[in-house]
């Protein structure tokens, strides 16, 4: 049996981004995973909707992808936190969006996706100018639907899968494809007479369960994907027990039945691939021991409003010796114009908070080595890698006790309630000026924790579908 892996929502994210988010970093990490661990039982595709057709894209293409996007950072050297929007300024597109949604569902849809056709071929070339030569060279094998060349396992680069695909094959959908508008319909299309199961990682159900912490085109095109596609998999998988029981809890709400029920997968620890070196300066002026650190996109959700009232509570009623400084390292995100125009209005607290977009993985290296903490207080998570990463940094992490966090961090983090102030500050003080705490943590840490390898992701993950290792001949 083959597992095959739909990877078109990578390719897709890369148009648009220049670095990965936790979902891209976590689907990357199982693909690695399953690869080494299945060899020649994974293989890769990629959407063709000129074709309507899955074609197999060899693994080596994708590796290169994602090593581009990690590297993407580091050709254009530190750049400066980005300026909020102006107060009363026209949100980007309004009027378009306002229009299309008067639009019936039938002229709505197909329009809304040629836009995206025509903004994908444009990020696609704008790509292939930033990167010159290097993104010329490979894009014979990014785009080229071509079957003259061979790929891995003696498989056709660009084949499309229904001429190769067994019956009993499993389709693995381990990332973020919402964005396709008929997904279900496109996979029963383009798996006809192949008899495959199917297969659906899912990370968080926060578009539908919490809305308001998400963009409003967010919600629309992620509800239509997941309530079109999840009840007809096979398999259902979940990132943490908090995410399975919220699928579970959202089939009983829906009335919809689900397949199997969802199990739960053990995530990985960390960076994975060849070790990553820290920079041997740490960003905007930072200095080892002196800052606090939280890793994550600056989104509403994540509640880096929590951490910029307890500061401004500390710079108030502590000495400013006493008090470090706060990092928020992650590109900026949705719904934080009021908090990044806050921050900016205060001069970043005299100092005392630095924002660091888009850090590179040896800054994030060396942003975990230097810290005295870090700190996640996000309202809402399907897992929580940051914790994690955290952890295997051998740091002591600021929590929040909800949802999948305390899976994370187990008992290794302290545990705050992400909507008490008062009492998240008091527990931050005290790291911030208790030394024998942050060192009996990080010796509990050192002494108890351990990380899990990605590669156990990827044994128990295939272990559910049934698939293993071919024998060696």
């Amino acid at each position: 049996m083959i597992l095959w892996l739909d990877v078109e929502d990578l390719f897709h994210y890369a148009l648009r981004n220049p670095r990965p988010s936790g979902i891209q970093r976590l689907s990357f990490e199982l693909y690695a995973g399953l690869r080494d661990h299945l060899g020649e039982g994974v293989r890769f595709c990629r959407h063709d909707p000129v074709g309507d057709a899955l074609r197999t894209v060899p693994w080596e293409v994708v590796r290169q992808l994602f090593a581009g996007m990690l590297e993407a950072s580091s050709d254009t050297g530190r750049k400066e936190p980005a300026s909020p929007r102006p107060r009363g300024a026209a949100q980007p597109a309004s009027f378009t969006r306002q229009l299309a949604g008067r639009l019936p569902l039938a002229v709505r849809d197909p329009l809304m996706q040629a836009v995206a056709a025509q903004r994908a071929a444009l990020a696609a070339q704008r790509a292939a100018l930033r990167h010159g030569a290097r993104s010329l060279r490979a894009a014979p094998s990014l785009f080229s639907g071509a079957t003259s060349g061979r790929g891995e396992g003696g498989v056709s680069q660009g084949q499309d899968i229904r001429e190769i695909a067994r019956p009993g094959d499993v389709l693995g959908v381990l990332g973020s494809p919402w964005f396709h508008n008929d997904y279900g319909g496109f996979l029963s299309r383009t798996t006809a007479g192949c008899s495959m199961r199917t297969a659906l990682l899912v990370y968080d159900l926060i578009p539908l369960l919490r809305p308001e912490w998400c963009d409003a085109g967010l919600v629309r095109v992620f509800s239509r994907w997941f309530s079109g596609f999840a009840p007809k998999v096979d398999h259902l998988f979940a990132i943490s027990e908090a995410t399975a029981r919220d699928v579970e809890r959202w089939s009983e709400r829906e009335r919809v039945r689900l397949n199997l029920p969802v199990r739960t997968l053990p995530i990985g620890s960390g960076f994975s691939g060849p070790p990553v070196a820290a920079a041997t300066v740490l960003p905007m002026g930072l200095q080892p021991g002196g800052y606090a650190l939280v890793v994550s996109t600056i989104e509403a959700r994540k509640n880096h409003l929590l951490a910029f009232r307890a500061w401004r509570r500390m710079v108030e009623e502590m000495p400013p010796e006493a008090v470090p400084q706060l990092v928020f390292a992650g590109r900026i995100g949705w719904l934080v114009e009021d908090l990044m125009q806050q921050i900016e209005n205060c001069g970043h607290l005299d100092g005392k908070i630095v924002v660091v977009p888009d850090p590179t993985d040896a800054e994030l290296v060396a942003l975990y080595q230097g810290c005295r903490f870090t700190l996640f207080p996000s309202l809402y998570e399907g897992w929580g890698l940051p914790v994690t990463e955290s952890l295997s940094f051998g740091k002591l992490c600021i929590a929040s006790d909800r949802t999948s966090l305390p899976e994370a961090g187990g008992p290794f983090c302290l545990y705050v309630d992400p909507e008490n102030i008062t009492g998240a500050t008091e527990t931050i003080r005290r790291a911030c000026t208790d030394d024998a705490l942050i060192a009996e943590r990080e010796a509990a840490i050192r002494d108890d924790f351990r990380p899990v390898p990605w590669r156990r992701s990827a044994e128990v993950l295939a272990g559910y579908l049934g698939l293993e290792p071919e024998a060696a001949p």
